[in-house]
């Protein structure tokens, strides 16, 4: 039976950037763009899990984490139905190196590309941001 699952991202900003991973859905035929971080495990905090995920998949370190917000993500991915909770946490980058190329590198565990993306690519429909809701959060709060 399906689960919905628990999910922390690290909303990382360069001015009007986002840092993100670059994803593809082939049976949608889309390229789409989502905040780093990942699963919450079970006797973790979500804000414990957004900071492990970032050393995981960048090998980066957290500054200045905050709750910001929680969406819920109800979706189709692959062909399959998908269903998170996403509790999402302003944070900043310890390393300040990362800040000062548009193209960051790869996710470590599976090759995913990591870059800065601005959000107007967002706003005028270039880019697709998941979570569903997050680009209208982050516009609100600007």
């Amino acid at each position: 039976m399906p689960a919905i699952r628990p999910l922390a991202l690290a909303i990382v900003r360069r001015g009007d950037d986002l840092l993100v991973f670059e994803g593809r859905d082939e049976a949608k035929g889309e390229t789409y763009h989502r905040p780093l971080g990942g699963g919450i495990e079970f006797g973790e905090t979500a804000a414990e899990a957004v900071r492990r995920e970032l050393k995981e998949e960048l090998d980066a370190e957290l500054t200045a984490v905050e709750q910001i917000a929680v969406l819920e993500n109800v979706f189709t991915y692959e062909g399959r139905a998908g269903h998170e909770i996403v509790f999402l946490f302003a944070a900043g980058l310890a390393d300040k190196a990362f800040y000062e190329r548009d193209e960051v590198g790869v996710v470590l565990d599976e090759g995913t590309r990591v870059h800065w993306l601005p959000l107007a690519d967002v706003a005028s429909g270039k880019a697709i941001l998941y979570p569903d809701g997050l680009a209208e959060l982050l516009s609100a709060q600007a």
